[in-house]
């Protein structure tokens, strides 16, 4: 009896020690399992995320919207904390799209490149830095692809960037972000193409600059916005003193050239957010957002001065007249370009060569 009791004790405790190592095992492996799962959820998510992004390139031609769509794309990759499109543009100037990176930072990584070897299928880099962690947020390292559609050559290039110390782009996100480009890149070539022809319907084919349409569209933009948000807004009128004087003296093919340099010389005095358009014959105007009509004088002195300090083409010195106004709570596009256009021939009526304030 008491041998039978102690075998039992022994089995039973041999049970025991062997529950004690299995259900440890068993937990690492559910734990394991759980891991995996949760993995490979995560990795579907990722997937749908991307794969709807992508499916709504094709729904649409802006290209702005289709750069963003793509970009976010990118950006689910493993590892992505931001990414970078560059294009090519028009006159050299290329178009930047970026997610996750401020502007001044975007414009550097555009600048700065990742390599000029058309054959190159990708470059992938790391970033060292002379502090030494170069900043809490600071980009570690990026990968890049050509955006390539046709024969005709890469349309630009389409970069990740990681701010993970130690994370590296291997070739599985060389293949993914490969696999993005090909489904991206006939939507980015389709929505350039309609923006390139877009802005030839938008400009003046003699001087360059937005055309009279383009003009009242965007005025009527800023004016709502204006309104909207309570910012200032100004506008510029103006026009050539005794333009069809020149006209009779050295003819109209003559007087298109003078015409065109000084859509030139405005196009060099205005800022970068100031939008000048020519609105008809010898007249042009420029909006100015976020401003006041001290600086739309200041503007129509800077005109003044790129006009009249050497002779324009062949109509030798010439001078220009200006009304200019700021809205008013009151206005709406229309007024306002009604009361500048007022102020303008006010001011020839003054004597030209020099600008009218409206109402003043």
């Amino acid at each position: 009896m008491t041998t039978a009791l102690i075998g039992t004790s022994a089995a039973l405790a041999l049970c025991v020690v062997a529950l004690g190592l299995v259900l440890p095992l068993r937990r690492r492996r559910v734990r394991a399992e759980a891991r995996d799962l949760a993995a490979a959820v995560a990795r579907a998510e990722e997937e749908a995320r991307r794969g709807r992004f992508l499916g709504e390139l094709a729904a649409s031609i802006d290209l702005d919207e289709v750069l963003a769509r793509t970009l976010e794309a990118a950006t689910t990759l493993p590892g992505a904390d931001a990414a970078l499109l560059t294009l090519r543009g028009e006159g050299g100037k290329p178009i930047v799209a970026a997610l996750g990176l401020d502007a001044d930072e975007a414009e550097r990584r555009a600048a700065a490149g990742f390599s000029d070897d058309e054959q190159a299928r990708a470059v992938s880099v790391s970033f060292r830095y002379r502090d030494e962690d170069g900043g809490r947020n600071a980009i570690r390292g990026g990968l890049a692809v050509p955006v390539v559609y046709d024969e005709s050559g890469a349309l630009g290039t389409l970069e990740i960037f990681t701010r993970a110390p130690g994370h590296t782009f291997d070739e599985s996100a060389i293949e993914r972000l490969e696999e993005l480009v090909a489904r991206a890149a006939p939507a980015i070539d389709n929505a350039r193409r309609f923006r390139e022809a877009r802005q030839l319907a938008d400009h003046d084919a003699l001087t360059g600059l937005h055309n009279r349409r383009y003009f009242h569209e965007t005025l009527g933009r800023e004016v709502a916005r204006a309104h909207r948000y309570e910012r200032r807004l100004a506008l510029v009128v103006l026009d050539l003193d005794d333009f069809k004087d020149v006209n009779d003296r050295i003819g109209h093919l003559a007087g298109d050239a003078v015409l065109a340099e000084l859509a030139e010389r405005v196009r060099d005095a205005v800022r970068s957010a100031d939008v000048p358009c020519r609105v008809g014959g010898d007249e042009f105007a420029v909006i100015l957002p976020e401003s006041s009509l001290d600086d739309a004088d200041q503007l129509y002195a800077r005109i003044k001065t790129a006009v009249a300090t050497r002779p324009v083409a062949q109509g030798g010195r010439i001078l220009v007249s200006a009304g200019v106004a700021e809205l008013k709570p009151e206005d709406d596009a229309t007024s306002l370009f009604q009361r500048a256009d007022e102020a303008l021939y006010r001011a020839k009526e003054r004597g030209k060569g020099q600008a009218v304030a409206a109402d003043g």
